[in-house]
């Protein structure tokens, strides 16, 4: 059966041709039972009928299964009239085609269109036997009548078992919709937040020091500029490969590529102390050595970039900010340890009991009290690798995030040695 579903489609048209011509041979079989070249083509017809309301679009089932039950209780009717009967077989064929129009009708149609169906296929089913020679009557109805109907409900118990399945797998496919949908508003809040936060940031300067009578040199507003048209450049290459997800989720570009890789960590941080606070990056060689899982490596990555970004918002007194991304636990249970830390101003109304608490608390905008979504939705996905996102302030001044994203083995590399790396190294 599986070879039959991995065959091309042209292979698979010629199996059901195939299937489809032998059933209705045996159903024209039956009907050559009764000696009669009429009564035998409306065998074949009702039979047929019933054979292809299992075939059909569900689109043009109700028609096709009402045919077929009416046209089984034709030939029913018209052979108790006449004497050509048949002497082996009342319709085993289209009995079994009957049946299984319960099924699809129960697991296709409305309540009360399967209702219907049903009722009409298992009406034909119990009056089929009067097909045969009166003499048949008692003996093959006491067998024929319970079989049918204990026939009758297992079809209905496999119709009825079909639409709840098929309603589970939509109802999941739904849900799996909405969390790619919520995934993708996390991307994009990530790809392009990023770099509107850093255009935000140059014009709030390039306004405030005009505002003070110090506006910057031709030369400095040059390469202000020419930093927000980077930016810009990159949020719309994020919305454009975003868009493309959107289109195609199944296509090759990914939501979690870009700038997923920890070798982008350091264009990151240098980009950021271009337009920001001096950032140093203490990055572990065996993290750059060691081959890490890509969820953990987008997750690392998503975790620098939030956190620079929310202190390119929020942080607006930092000096210096600290990037250090490493190798914690043992050889046999090694962690990544992630830490963003700044010197800026700690927030108006923090204690120090909030550097416990989970990411996402710390306001966007300390005087309007309002929460950011950005640490939230990292906390999230460390999550769905095993992993947790703490915010808080530190002791004195500043503030940092840090995450712990366990791996699930060993390392090919395993010592003690950290390189340091600066903006302008």
């Amino acid at each position: 059966m599986n070879q039959l579903f991995e065959t091309p489609v042209s292979g698979r048209r010629i199996a059901v041709a195939c299937t489809a011509v032998l059933l209705l041979a045996a159903v024209a079989t039956e009907g050559a039972d009764t000696g009669s070249v009429p009564l035998a083509g409306a065998w074949t017809l009702s039979g047929g009928l019933a054979l292809a309301a299992l075939a059909v679009p569900p689109d043009r089932f109700g028609p096709t299964a009402a045919a077929g039950i009416v046209a089984s209780c034709l030939v029913t009717v018209v052979n108790t009239q006449l004497t050509a009967r048949p002497e082996v077989t009342f319709g085993t064929v289209e009995s079994c085609a009957l049946l299984l129009v319960i099924a699809r009708a129960l697991r296709l149609r409305p309540p009360l269109s399967a209702a219907a169906v049903a009722v009409g296929s298992l009406v034909a089913l119990t009056v089929m036997f009067l097909r045969l020679p009166e003499t048949e009557y008692g003996p093959v109805g006491s067998l024929a009548g319970p079989a049918v109907w204990c026939a009758a409900a297992l079809a209905t118990a496999l119709g009825l078992y079909l639409r709840l399945l098929d309603r589970l797998r939509a109802r999941e496919h739904e849900s799996g919709l909405q969390a790619q949908r919520l995934e993708y508003a996390r991307e994009l809040h990530d790809f392009v937040g990023h770099h509107v936060t850093a255009i935000i940031a140059q014009t709030k300067a390039v306004r405030f020091a005009s505002a003070a009578g110090r506006p910057p040199s031709p030369e400095e507003l040059d390469g202000m500029l020419a930093a927000m048209e980077e930016a810009g450049s990159q949020a719309m290459q994020s919305m454009r490969g975003m868009v493309a997800v959107l289109r195609d989720p199944a296509g090759p570009v990914s939501a979690a590529e870009p700038g997923a890789g920890l070798a982008d960590l350091r264009a990151l941080t240098t980009g950021f102390s271009a337009t920001g606070p001096a950032t140093t990056l203490a990055l572990d060689p065996r993290l750059v050595a060691g081959l890490l899982p890509p969820g953990v490596a987008t997750t690392v990555h998503q975790v620098v970039r939030e956190s620079l970004t929310n202190v390119r918002r929020h942080a607006h007194g930092a000096k210096a900010v600290t990037v250090d991304v490493r190798l914690a636990g043992d050889a046999t249970w090694p962690v990544v340890r992630v830490s963003v830390t700044d010197d800026g101003p700690r927030p108006a109304g923090r204690t120090p009991e909030s550097a416990a608490a989970p990411a996402g608390l710390r306001p966007a905008s300390p005087p309007r009290g309002r929460t950011g979504y950005g640490l939230v939705g990292l906390s999230e996905r460390a999550a769905m690798v095993g992993g947790r996102v703490t915010a808080g302030p530190r002791p004195g001044a500043g503030w940092m995030v840090e995450a712990h994203i366990p791996l699930p083995g060993p390392l090919p590399l395993w010592d003690d040695d950290v390189r340091t790396v600066t903006p302008d190294a």
